[in-house]
């Protein structure tokens, strides 16, 4: 079993001794040679100070000039160190106190010298707790007798010895590479690498789905004890897994799901299923239904594991990177006519689709209907020409999606929640059902797809708030609001195209500021440059074991994801904990106390004043929590900037085959050394330096971003639109030039005024 620092000392909390043989467990060290390295590292984090041995057992030694951070270096050979916290101040690193560490390592850092007002702290590496690059993209050259990787990425400030293996290096010379690193730097020694496999002569040879895999280490395939694991999955129903469980199987129950169809994603995803009843006080209780994963992957095992390093589904293109083998998937989707074991978020509403109450149950249930989103759409469209037999599906489509989900979209944006329009269409056949990472619905052209999206949605609320009310530990979902300064050129764009967006408080941004820009760009021609510039201040969603707020839901607190088990390792956690509560859950003070309150209802909000789980259940729950939190953000953060860079590589060739062409676009940003041009029709952006500017001199005017020739009196400012040609394309880089073909607009006299 393969771990890292990080995850080692994730299991040190507080002052509290870990038993090496504890530590073999949770690390799933069975192997004499895994059992041997685990050692190994005790006896050097011991060593050097990190832990501390006594009585044969372990415990974290706490330094308070030391903290936790991930590096982040420039190609000048200089290092901060970022730490989790977001007020907390970046730390100054030099190349000579880095120890061996590479850009976006996760590393201790020890403050040598406090910040003042001007200057940010300075530290050097303590410790490198986790690698952030086994491999990498580089060009192939001949040194010393053997041959050398020169990494693409220049923040990796270093070149790797070569090791022979069956690829011919020296046919592969000046080429692309992905390598794998054998051994990172130790002392004198250099770090080496093989060669996995030859990419192509250059960067634009190579395809962009590998160029994207290799820069991001991203996982391709399964180890093959994962695949015998998820192979040997039990496919019948054992009796003893339906006891304890509510027996849903005769309710109409309907699941939604794309058309669209892949080879890499041959098993359809289908996570969640619907239900709506009529209660007998005239209220409506709607049924989400999530498929229980974790009845089947316990944790610590090889699919559990191997899911967990994963973190989440990662979408490029047509090539999908599975959180789980396409043998769990089968095994779990919920498909027609088949029983599935799932997790039953049962939610009472009024007609105005207020919820009155909930309760959480396991269960059993079977999928009557499978719709795609078209097919959804078509027939709530075509009423009158549906078959008798889909009158039922069609009555229960109505309620669910123009009476329930209106009145549930009603209500988000009454608190100020917004939803974005729709601006491109790359990855929306892999769309999460809910508001997925970028943290707010998107309206699509099928109405459908985004009110199922406030139902689910609304089970992830549900959820987060029964977790906060039992006190359990909990894994919470937030979204910080942006920076005002993010703002500015943005609100200065739409004023300068006839638009008066500001903040309704300068040093504070709202969601309800977002939903009245998303209100306003509808009227305006450049819509969708607004939306996709608005879409690009948003920060990332990102995990917690606090509740917080959600800015782009308008939510305060407790929201969890929970709807996903298939895409997401986090909602398996979300399901590991309402398992806890569902078989260890206390529903009273003592044994001795005869009032009880249900757990798994809403009833009992309020009414608990004693500890639900059982202490070393909690603590254990903490634990996996606390350890998963920062590894989840990473590799959230590490799918959302490769399904980014796929896109910038598609829109970098597109732009290539065009060089020479002009087209029309939107001055969106404006630098002393030129302006950013957004071209409409492909929402692509590029740079028109400064030097290529020559009819006159230009000068940068901060206070009302723009340029200014000083003898023709010509601004090009923010909202300006300007006929630009392609000039050159960097395809690796993603970097467009461009040059202008027309004029920007006359300057003002309070432009001119400086010179």
């Amino acid at each position: 079993m393969e771990f890292s620092v990080a995850t080692l000392l994730s299991h040190f909390t507080g002052d509290k001794l870990v038993a090496p043989k504890v530590l073999e467990k949770k690390l799933g060290c069975e192997e004499e040679e895994s059992l041997e390295k685990l050692q190994i590292v005790l006896d050097a984090l011991e060593k050097i100070g990190i832990l501390v041995k006594e009585r044969g057992k372990y415990r974290r030694v706490h330094e308070e000039d030391v903290v936790e951070a991930k590096l982040r270096c420039s190609s000048k050979g200089f290092c901060f160190a970022i730490q989790d916290e977001e007020q907390a101040e970046d730390i100054y690193i030099r190349e000579s106190h880095l120890s061996n560490a590479w850009n976006g390592d996760r590393v201790l850092v020890r403050i040598t010298k406090e910040g003042s007002r001007r200057r940010s702290p300075e530290g050097e590496v303590r410790l490198i707790l986790e690698r952030a690059n086994p491999s990498v993209l580089a060009r192939i050259k001949h040194a010393n007798n053997g041959f050398q990787a020169v990494p693409l990425d220049d923040r990796l400030l270093f070149e790797l010895k070569l090791e022979p293996n069956n690829e011919n290096l020296e046919k592969a010379i000046d080429h692309l590479a992905h390598v794998e690193v054998l051994r990172y730097p130790i002392g004198q020694y250099p770090p080496l690498g093989k060669v996995a496999r030859i990419l192509g002569s250059d960067a634009e040879e190579a395809a962009d789905t590998d160029i994207v895999c290799c820069k991001h280490d991203l996982r391709r395939v399964f180890p093959e004890n994962v695949l015998k694991a998820a192979d040997a999955l039990p496919q019948d129903l054992l009796t003893t897994a339906l006891k304890q469980r509510l027996d849903l199987r005769h309710l109409l129950t309907i699941t939604f799901i794309n058309d669209y169809t892949s080879a890499a994603q041959p098993t359809p995803i289908v996570e969640n299923a619907l239900t709506l009843e009529k209660t007998t006080t005239g209220h409506w209780q709607l049924g989400i239904h999530l498929t229980d994963v974790v009845s089947y992957i316990l944790p610590t095992e090889p699919i559990d594991q191997e899911a967990k390093k994963r973190g989440t589904s990662v979408y490029l293109g047509d090539t999908v990177l599975p959180l789980l083998p396409n043998a769990v998937i089968h095994r779990c989707s919920l498909v027609p006519g088949e029983d599935r074991l799932a997790i039953s978020v049962l939610i009472t509403l009024d007609d105005n689709a207020q919820v009155i109450e909930f309760e959480i149950e396991p269960t059993v249930i079977q999928v009557k209907h499978q719709l795609s989103y078209q097919q959804t759409q078509s027939l709530l469209e075509n009423q009158q020409q549906v078959n008798p037999e889909m009158a039922s599906v069609v009555e229960m489509l109505n309620h669910l999606f123009f009476t329930l989900a209106q009145g549930v979209r009603t209500q988000r944006l009454a608190r100020g929640g917004f939803e974005i329009t729709q601006v491109q269409e790359n990855n929306l056949p892999y769309q999460l059902e809910d508001e997925g990472r970028l943290g707010t619905i998107v309206v699509s052209s099928l109405p459908v797809r985004p009110l199922l999206s406030e139902l689910m949605i609304l089970a992830n609320q549900v959820v987060g708030s029964h977790l906060q009310a039992l006190f359990v530990p909990g894994i919470y979902c937030i979204q910080k609001a942006p920076d005002p300064d993010a703002l500015q050129d943005l609100i200065k764009l739409a004023n300068n195209l006839g638009l008066p967006l500001q903040l309704e408080q300068e040093e504070e941004v709202r969601s309800s500021d977002y939903l009245r820009f998303t209100q306003m760009f509808a009227s305006s021609k450049a819509a969708r440059v607004l939306n996709y510039l608005l879409q690009s201040t948003l920060k990332s969603v990102s995990y917690s074991t606090t509740s917080g707020t959600h800015f782009g839901l308008a939510l305060s607190k407790s929201y969890t994801h929970c709807v996903a088990p298939l895409r997401r390792y986090a909602d398996i956690l979300v399901q590991r904990i309402l398992h806890e509560i569902f078989e260890q859950g206390r529903d009273r003070r003592s044994t001795r106390t005869r009032e009880s309150v249900n757990l798994r209802h809403s009833s009992c909000h309020g009414n608990i004043t004693w500890n639900v789980l059982p202490p070393d259940v909690s603590e254990e729950l903490e634990a996996q929590l606390s350890s998963a939190i920062s590894h989840l953000n990473d590799r959230e953060k590490v799918a959302h900037d490769a399904e980014a860079d796929l896109d910038g590589l598609k829109k970098a060739e597109l732009m290539k085959e065009r060089i020479g062409e002009t087209f029309q676009g939107l001055i969106t940003g404006v630098q002393s050394y030129g302006f950013f041009v957004e071209i409409e029709e492909f929402l692509v952006e590029g740079l028109v330096h400064v030097s290529s500017l020559k009819d006159d001199w230009y000068e940068f005017r901060a206070r009302h971003s723009c340029l200014v020739g000083r003898k023709n009196r010509t601004a090009y400012r923010l909202g300006d639109r300007v006929d630009v040609e392609v000039k050159s394309v960097d395809y690796y880089r993603q970097q467009i030039d461009l040059v202008t073909k027309s004029a920007g607009s006359a300057a003002t006299n309070e432009d001119m005024e400086e010179f």
